[in-house]
């Protein structure tokens, strides 16, 4: 197997129709060309096979498929893996600030159910353009997913409060440098998801890391601290193909078997995979 594969299954089994909740798919350049300007390279083999392949290995059932900075406002990677996966897939797409409400519409048909904000460096959407984007798409049903330094969520707390719809924070508030629950960033986070509308994944912590493998301690108290206080507001989520770490993956079945650690029991997992995606994506009821 390659690195985008774990060698061995994890030792915990999801339960049935748990869902990877943030995910990449790329593909051939000549199908697939990156955006003019774009600082990311696509990465090689994260294909919708590969990951199909992952997904079995893992156990997993569902994926949200959400649209790579490499692409702009081209999602048809997005949308072209997502249809391969039918029904148990969703996606998060980021369009442009002239989107026509006839494109929003086709993109709601196809699945979409959220907008992507990444300010981190390389996105190609801005502040400036937030509150706008944010109300075209609620009045789809899309909520905003906002990937940026979790230092300063303090800074925007009351901005994204205002937010028309829903609100999905990345990787634990994704803090480019590891820090303690009592970080004022970290309080606003949690203060966010006591509105009522605010979701968090507990994903991504060998990203930010500065103690690394195996345990990602540093970060990882970050989500323990989520799933014990908030576990009805919080999503898992592979971030595969680890876009940011591509000469250095993460082992994709260490990573749940430390996720099921988090949650101590199967009621709590369930919640987290399976019941907490069926409200913010709008997966159908198991059978």
């Amino acid at each position: 197997m390659n690195g985008l594969i774990p060698a061995r299954k994890p030792a915990f089994r999801p339960p049935a129709g748990a869902c990877d909740c943030h995910m990449h798919i790329y593909g051939p350049t000549d199908i697939y060309p990156p955006a003019p300007g774009s600082p990311f390279p696509p990465v090689k083999g994260g294909d919708i096979a590969t990951y199909l392949e992952l997904r079995k290995v893992l156990g997993l059932t569902r994926a949200v498929v959400v649209q790579p900075s490499v692409y702009g406002f081209d999602n048809s990677a997005t949308l072209d893996a997502m249809a391969v996966m039918g029904d148990d897939a969703r996606g998060v797409a980021v369009v442009p600030p002239d989107v026509s409400d006839a494109e929003l519409e086709r993109l709601t048909g196809l699945g979409i159910r959220g907008i992507r904000f990444f300010m981190i460096g390389g996105g190609v959407l801005g502040w400036d353009d937030l509150e706008r984007l944010a109300a075209r798409t609620a009045a789809f049903g899309w909520h905003v997913q906002m990937q940026m330094d979790g230092r300063h969520l303090h800074e925007e707390e009351a901005r994204l409060a205002a937010l028309p719809g829903s609100l999905v924070i990345d990787h634990n508030g994704k803090f480019l440098e590891p820090v303690s629950p009592d970080h004022e960033g970290f309080c606003a986070l949690r203060r966010l998801i006591d509105r009522g509308r605010t979701w968090v994944k507990t994903s991504g912590v060998y990203e930010t890391s500065r103690v690394g493998a195996p345990d990602y301690a540093d970060v990882a108290v970050l989500a323990r601290t989520l799933i014990e206080t908030v576990p009805d507001r919080c999503l898992f989520a592979t971030n595969w193909p680890h876009p940011s770490k591509p000469n250095a993956l993460p082992d994709d079945a260490r990573l749940l078997d430390l996720f099921a650690g988090w949650c101590g029991d199967e009621k709590t997992a369930a919640t987290i995979m399976v019941d907490n995606p069926a409200t913010v994506y709008g997966f159908a009821p198991l059978p």
